[in-house]
């Protein structure tokens, strides 16, 4: 399957999320979920600048097309982690990161100033990698953390259910009481990395068609 069909499924995916998310954030009443989202495709930019509530998110669209400047793209998100505007205590932040390809810019540097922050630390790092071509070493390394699995999606029902499983499983386990146990210390007393205890990730189903 093309790139085009890779970011339909992709779209698809998130799109069939949000009602879970949604479930997620009312067991969670005490947990404010606020999503935002970036492209990097021709440079990065935020697709959903915002921090919106889940309640209120709307997935638009994205398309197929330019190169693919994660390194660009870590570095904004570097930018909201920094206190301000991120507040010392906080539940630890949640990102995922998806990609059918390889970096095409300076991914080192990008991920050195978001691992330099406490913040950026301490988040939960994910990544998907859509297809075979999508290249796992810096997806690793975005990951920096050898207890958590890189998650391979090789057709769209695995990446329906990665996706479910990390905005759903992974944020009900960010958001609960067992992982707040050290949210009213200051952050420069917490452990350098996020203490969450995430879930088992779903099995892949190989039997399916793959890209």
């Amino acid at each position: 399957m093309e790139s085009r069909g890779k970011v339909q499924a992709l779209n698809t995916a998130i799109r069939e999320a949000i009602p879970a998310m949604r479930r997620v954030a009312l067991e969670n009443p005490n947990a404010r979920i606020r999503v935002r989202a970036v492209r990097f495709s021709d440079g990065a930019r935020w697709h959903v600048a915002a921090p919106t509530p889940v309640e209120q998110f709307v997935w638009q669209d994205l398309i197929a097309a330019g190169q693919t400047d994660l390194g660009q793209a870590l570095a904004l998100v570097a930018q909201e982690l920094r206190m301000p505007p991120m507040s010392e205590r906080a539940l630890p932040p949640v990102l995922v990161l998806i990609s059918d390809g390889r970096p095409t810019d300076d991914f080192a540097g990008g991920l050195q100033t978001l691992l330099q922050l406490p913040w950026g630390r301490r988040a939960v790092r994910l990544a998907i990698a859509i297809g075979a071509d999508a290249d796992p070493a810096p997806l690793r390394a975005f990951i920096a953390n050898p207890l958590v699995p890189l998650l391979q999606a090789h057709n769209a029902e695995t990446l329906v259910s990665y996706i479910r499983w990390a905005s759903t499983a992974v944020v009900r386990a960010a958001s609960a009481p067992p992982s707040q146990h050290h949210s009213s210390l200051p952050l420069s007393s917490l452990p350098p990395s996020s203490n969450v205890p995430l879930p088992e990730p779903p099995p892949a189903d190989d039997n399916l068609l793959v890209w």
